[in-house]
């Protein structure tokens, strides 16, 4: 899947079985979530960055319940764990979010976790109010 901006600057790649051009990146990502039944980020720059928390997030509100994972290779995203982490010890986060996260450095031993994966049960953004 690849914008039409992108193919225009000549960055599609012709040699694929399939290739789906779409009008933008917003439809890209529609297409790829709908299309897919995990998602896996491997070491990458901002826009890998972008759309694992997109998915990421809606996995928290609850708009999908399919696996979300990152390819750990060489501890590269050893510093971002660390980063989830922390926004659960200073309550940003509940830690129920980061069972969601599947986390592996083998290819292999990733793909076990995706295909044993089962969604942490969670009450998603519930609204707890005080007896006033």
């Amino acid at each position: 899947m690849i914008p039409q901006l992108l193919v225009n600057k000549e960055v599609g790649h012709n040699g694929l079985t399939e290739l789906h051009v779409v009008p933008d990146m917003h439809q890209r990502k529609k297409m790829m979530a709908d299309l897919s039944d995990a998602f896996v980020a491997m070491p990458g720059g901002a826009g890998t960055l972008e759309e694992f928390f997109e998915v990421y997030t809606w996995a928290q509100l609850g708009y999908h319940q399919k696996p979300v994972a990152l390819l750990n290779i060489d501890g590269f995203y050893d510093p971002l764990i660390k980063l989830l982490q922390h926004t659960v010890e200073e309550g940003f986060m509940r830690h129920t979010y980061l069972d969601i996260l599947q986390i592996d450095a083998d290819p292999a031993g990733l793909i076990g976790k995706l295909q044993r994966y089962q969604p942490p049960a969670a009450d998603k953004w519930a609204i707890r109010r005080e007896a006033v």
